[in-house]
């Protein structure tokens, strides 16, 4: 059979884009469908806009540092028309980028929805069909609301980059890296923040000792947390929505943002039509390779539901690439990914944490909290965590988890040692560099508590 195509990628996101392009450089005749805007999740609607907002909420806090330092600056007000402007050229410039990179490599694209008809053909939103011999879905992922009163009235993540106007309260439900990364941004940038979480602590399934400080510090920053509360109804009233609490408690903010999950984006895919199977919670269900339960159709990135990072998206695109067009079968790695949480402060982690380690067997584990030098001259409270966890039998060490400013940068490379197998003699022999915070890693000498 002849096919249109080698290649047909439904999603123009980090990871389908990416498989697109390598693909098509190694000769493949390939196209691209994206209903959206080329650049998906990560770049639209998620790490760079969100990143972007973190830096800009930064500034009250280093005026305040200048200050301490012996600057004599003032702090305006924050022009979130200016910003947001500056913010959404910004991101016209990158999908110019992503729509280049696809062009320059000869891929065609198709600004339109595709779903699939059968294992080898997608039928795009104008009601033409495309075939190909392999199918791609990289569709991404979506946040999603609760089925509670009022929530169709509620923002999602998506939305705090459309806002004409920073609101001047808000509730923010949920306790994933999301909820907490956008409570900062916003109390950073002067909105008065309130934070529901059902749970006992933030950031569940991370290391408790990192996200019980990053809890602490969220709290000391003006961040109004109320754990093991949920809310129960919200009634849009004058001047905003008017929230009861799990608890009994009610009050009213001018907005209402639910952080509490996201689904895969499979709907009205053609998914069943094609016999590929999906999950419980509706992902694409795959194996080590990528591959869907139709030979021909693979599936990458947040619509697989395994490891939901751009990176990690961008890997499995590769490792596609190379299993199927390069004849070098690879599965995609999934072990020790190191991650940041963009917090005030960071928290940076790759590897298990304390608790995990734990049920595993015996470990050792390092630690030390402090005020590091340049938030202790300044006279602010700010305490930082140097943490690894350790392999009682082996010395391998297990995890390492940072929060402190730029804990992001210092996992990155901290990573690589965690990942390469290093012990915590080798961590030891490293000479610290100083004065930093990082040299903590590797002058810390006895551990704190084993189990």
């Amino acid at each position: 059979m002849v096919f249109d195509y080698d290649l047909f990628v439904i999603g123009g996101g980090s990871g389908g884009v990416r498989a697109a392009r390598v693909a098509a450089q190694g000769g493949a005749k390939v196209a691209l469908a994206e209903e959206s805007r080329y650049g998906g999740t990560c770049v639209i609607r998620g790490c760079v806009p969100k990143k972007l907002m973190v830096f800009a909420s930064e500034f009250p806090d280093a005026i305040a540092e200048a200050q301490a330092y012996g600057w004599e600056v003032t702090q305006g007000a924050f022009n979130w028309q200016a910003f947001h402007a500056k913010l959404d050229a910004e991101l016209d410039r990158l999908e110019g980028v992503y729509r280049g990179i696809l062009g320059n490599n000869g891929v065609e694209t198709f600004d339109m929805r595709a779903r699939l008809i059968d294992p080898h053909t997608v039928e795009l939103a104008d009601g033409v069909r495309k075939s190909a011999r392999h199918i791609l879905i990289a569709t991404g992922g979506r946040p999603v609301k609760p089925d509670l009163p009022g929530a169709n009235h509620a923002l999602v993540s998506d939305d705090i980059f459309h806002l004409d106007r920073l609101p001047k309260s808000i509730l923010i439900i949920g306790g994933g890296y999301i909820a907490c990364e956008f409570a900062c941004i916003l109390n950073g940038l002067g909105v008065e923040v309130t934070q529901f979480y059902r749970g006992a602590q933030i950031l569940r399934g991370f290391d408790g000792e990192a996200r019980g400080l990053v809890s602490d510090e969220m709290i000391q920053s003006g961040i109004n947390l109320h754990l093991g509360t949920n809310i129960a109804e919200m009634t849009e009233v004058e001047g905003g929505y008017r929230v009861v609490a799990t608890n009994g408690s009610e009050a009213s903010f001018e907005k209402v943002m639910f952080a509490t999950g996201r689904a895969p984006n499979t709907r009205d895919l053609g998914l069943e039509a094609a016999g590929v199977a999906v999950g419980r919670k509706g992902e694409v269900v795959v194996d080590a390779y990528s591959q869907t339960s139709v030979p021909s159709i693979y599936a990458i990135g947040d619509v697989t539901d395994r490891v939901n990072l751009t990176p990690v998206a961008i890997r499995e695109g590769m490792a596609f690439v190379e299993t199927v067009f390069n004849g070098n079968p690879t599965p995609v790695d999934h072990d020790l990914i190191p991650t940041a949480i963009f917090t005030q402060p960071e928290m940076g982690t790759v590897g298990m944490s304390e608790e995990e380690a734990r049920e595993r067997g015996p470990v050792e584990i390092y630690a030390t909290s402090f005020k590091p030098m340049r938030e202790s001259f300044a006279g602010r409270a700010t305490r930082v965590l140097m943490k690894l966890v350790v392999c009682a039998e082996t010395r391998r060490v297990l995890g390492c988890h940072i929060v402190a400013p730029g804990a992001g940068e210092m996992i990155q490379l901290a990573g690589i040692a965690v990942k390469m197998g290093a012990t915590k003699e080798d961590f030891d022999r490293t000479v610290a560099v100083h004065p930093t915070m990082s040299e903590e890693i590797v002058t810390m000498k006895a551990p704190v508590r084993t189990a």
